[in-house]
């Protein structure tokens, strides 16, 4: 699915219920916090069971995608609310993925690279 498309169902989605106020700037503050709600959800899955079961097929896996995909709703009406179509988003994206491909983050943030290093030990 294209980002055009999740733009698409989430305009349709929005249309559909009036009730939730559409896309304005004065709505995007609720809308990231209903994101961030979303990603506790996604923690919470991820914190309260094994890598394992969330990456196999099952229940816990199904769940973990449902609650990515309430993020990513959020995600696209945080662009709406703000009016960043789907290609400004991707030329944004890709302009701070060619940026990262040269960034040297270890030199940048040594004290976070020590963090990565510790994960998982």
């Amino acid at each position: 699915m294209t980002l055009n498309e999740l733009v698409s169902l989430q305009k349709e989605l929005q249309g559909a219920r009036p009730e939730w106020g559409g896309y304005s700037p004065e709505r995007g503050r609720n809308q990231l916090l209903w994101l961030l709600g979303e990603a506790g959800e996604v923690i919470d899955i991820v914190k309260r069971n094994t890598p394992e079961q969330c990456a196999a097929s099952g229940e816990i896996h199904d769940h973990l995608v449902e609650e990515l995909a309430d993020v990513m709703m959020y995600f696209v009406d945080v662009m709406g609310c703000y009016g960043i179509s789907a290609e400004e988003f991707s030329k944004g994206y890709r302009m701070k993925h060619d940026r990262n491909m040269k960034r040297d983050f270890a030199a940048e943030s040594p004290e976070d690279e020590k963090l990565l290093k510790n994960i998982g030990k």
